[in-house]
């Protein structure tokens, strides 16, 4: 087994997903009329309302859903959680684009109806809907005995914001010696579950109530922290239009989430060295024996969020940010369009 593929061993091929995407392509644009904005594969999708009111809004959607962090839900019997989790993943998503939420719908898949874990999973998304203003409109609640284990589903969501034209984040105006501020994630967010699911109770054996070395918190209560929402925090900045480039760090880590924003002859340089990597990170690399490239495209590594602006505007963002633990981790510069990495 190569050392470059324990996410592999786990069960998750990052290139065979790109690959696949980037194939995608081809039939999705053929759907596209004149009212679409921007290219295939951004945080979110941008359409004009122009056409059909005479408004410069545009709604900005996306979709997406918590992984295989569910399996840690069911484990323990925590539902109210995840819910949270994809709100949250899913207003940072859209937020990239500069846009706040309006509606969000949700798909629950589950083989038997436990009314007791949909209420819970329903009242997580509550809760993170109500805290970001944003209107829980509707969903469905499938039950499908055969597909889903008894004591299993599966969550997705759904979220349209909104955005004035002219106010669109697209990283279209990124030039060299603009600055990278990271904001620190609250842990694995929603992504890496699989890896870190197999260093934990595969390879370390850890049982619920163990506790994580390089944290000294129970291993659950460090998996299970609700992914951190951006929006309270960035919201207030949006008008003063100092903000250039805003890169949600998910699936893919550093390289795969913040190239999607990164116009043709930029490089972003990460220091790995600008901000202290927390315990659970480094306790799934010491117990899975993961490369600490592959580290960085599988995990967020601490930092939940990226903004990019003017050297001028720097201070002003960490400033305005501090709540975030807010540190500049970076640099754009001249060059082919990629991500690269300094690691410590």
């Amino acid at each position: 087994m190569s050392e470059q593929s324990k996410y592999e061993n786990a069960g998750v091929d990052i290139r065979a997903g790109d690959k696949v995407k980037a194939m995608m392509r081809r039939f999705v644009e053929t759907t596209y009329g004149q009212s679409v904005i921007g290219d295939f594969g951004g945080f979110g999708g941008l359409y004009s309302l122009k056409e059909l009111t005479g408004s410069d809004i545009v709604l900005v959607g996306s979709a997406d859903g918590v992984g295989t962090k569910l399996k840690l839900a069911f484990a323990i019997g925590r539902h109210d959680t995840v819910g949270q989790d994809l709100v949250n993943h899913l207003v940072n998503d859209i937020l990239c684009c500069g846009a706040r939420p309006l509606f969000f719908f949700d798909y629950l898949g589950l083989g038997r109806m436990d009314q007791s874990t949909v209420l819970e999973v329903i009242r997580g998304l509550s809760t993170a809907c109500k805290e970001n203003q944003t209107a829980l409109l509707g969903g469905e609640t499938a039950q499908m005995p055969g597909f889903y284990a008894d004591d299993e589903y599966d969550l997705a969501g759904f979220i349209v914001g909104w955005v004035r034209k002219d106010e669109i984040i697209d990283g279209r105006s990124i030039e060299p010696g603009d600055k990278i501020i990271g904001l620190a994630s609250s842990g694995l967010h929603t992504n890496g579950y699989s890896l870190a699911r197999k260093a934990f109770f595969e390879i370390a054996r850890m049982k619920p109530g163990d506790k994580i070395a390089e944290t000294g918190n129970e291993v659950y209560d460090d998996l299970m922290r609700i992914h951190r929402p951006y929006l309270k925090a960035i919201e207030p900045l949006l008008k003063k239009n100092i903000i250039k480039g805003i890169a949600h760090i998910t699936g893919g880590g550093f390289e795969g989430n913040i190239s999607r924003i990164l116009p043709q002859g930029i490089q972003a340089v990460i220091n790995t060295s600008s901000w202290t990597v927390p315990g659970v990170f480094k306790a799934i690399q010491n117990i899975s024996s993961t490369p600490i490239k592959e580290m960085y495209r599988v995990f967020n590594m601490g930092i939940g969020m990226t903004l990019f602006c003017s050297p001028e505007n720097c201070r002003e963002l960490l400033l305005e940010l501090a709540a975030c633990q807010a540190v500049e981790i970076g640099h754009c510069q001249a060059g082919t369009r990629e991500v690269i990495i300094n690691y410590e």
